[in-house]
């Protein structure tokens, strides 16, 4: 196998160099837009640059690489900036998948392509991978879009959709929800937490790990890679100030409409992951185990 990953600067991306540069008999590719961040910790990893809203690099790349399989994590995912700058949405969300999905059919690469739960109305959850979509923003819009592309392809392809990612990365300017719950609560900050949205947080190595057994098993369709846990936002971090030992009562339960975003936010996904369970062997960790992993690999609080 020889695998090419996009978005390898990126928290599933970088999860996903530190599984596969370990998987005996896989021949791995990262590629990012921006320098590779992970140089120093995997300097046995080859990496090319790849813009892949550039249908002609894309196409460069993917004929000097020549993979068996791609897993494609690069995207837009700040929901609200996908709804102020909708252009620049669609050309990263939807644009790069219609070149990524003809460089594949072209030499016939097996595509793993990452989706969300956001292309869900969140009218009804735990959700199975037959449910109807109906985004209720661009970002879901955006990426509903893509997912129709992947599906039309002449080609081998696999969807894997997933929900609140969390983990810790390295040099990434974005923080995760316990990280952010424990700083806050170490500083006695008070905190507003949504209770309205219910969700299946998802582990970074547990998505990683869906990504590798869905390319492994030359799986196709679509498959839900989550937490097997629903919960809201807030009991997540109250969950955070129990495994920290920190005072939850500077937690406070809102409801979304507290906070003015641009994008609106399904109230109700999270995910069924019994066929993945099934048909991959795939086992994520529970919401105790993941909080605990991401406090063993994040810099110790100041």
């Amino acid at each position: 196998m020889k695998i090419l990953v996009t978005g390898s600067n990126g928290l599933l991306g970088q999860k996903l160099v530190a599984l596969l540069s370990r998987q005996p008999g896989v021949a791995l590719v990262a590629t990012s837009r921006g320098p590779n961040k992970l140089a120093e910790l995997y300097p046995e990893v080859r990496f090319v640059p790849l813009d892949v809203t550039d249908g002609a690099q894309v196409a460069r790349v993917m004929e000097a690489e020549k993979p068996t399989h791609l897993i494609h994590t690069a995207a837009l995912t700040n929901v609200d900036e996908c709804e102020l700058n909708q252009d620049a949405c669609w050309d990263q969300n939807v644009t790069a998948v219609a070149h990524l999905v003809a460089a594949c059919e072209q030499h016939q690469v097996r595509l793993v392509h990452l989706s969300t739960d956001f292309i869900f109305s969140g009218e009804a959850g735990p959700l199975a991978e037959e449910a109807a979509p109906g985004p209720v923003n661009f970002y879901g819009e955006s990426k509903l879009a893509a997912e129709q592309l992947v599906q039309h392809s002449r080609g081998p392809w696999a969807i894997v959709r997933t929900v609140l990612v969390y983990g810790v990365a390295h040099d990434y300017g974005r923080t995760n929800l316990v990280l952010w719950v424990r700083d806050a609560l170490l500083a006695g900050r008070p905190i507003k937490v949504v209770d309205d949205q219910l969700r299946t947080p998802t582990l970074a190595e547990d998505l990683a790990q869906g990504c590798w057994l869905v390319a492994h098993h030359n799986a196709t369709g679509i498959y839900h890679i989550s937490g097997a846990e629903l919960c809201t936002p807030y009991q997540l971090a109250l969950q955070v100030a129990d495994y920290f030992q920190l005072d939850a009562s500077l937690i406070s339960r809102v409801d979304a409409a507290t906070f003015s975003q641009p994008a609106r936010r399904p109230l109700r996904t999270g995910f069924v992951v019994d066929k993945a369970v099934r048909e991959l062997g795939y086992r994520p960790h529970s919401l105790a185990e993941g909080i605990a992993l991401v406090a063993a690999q994040a810099e110790p609080a100041i």
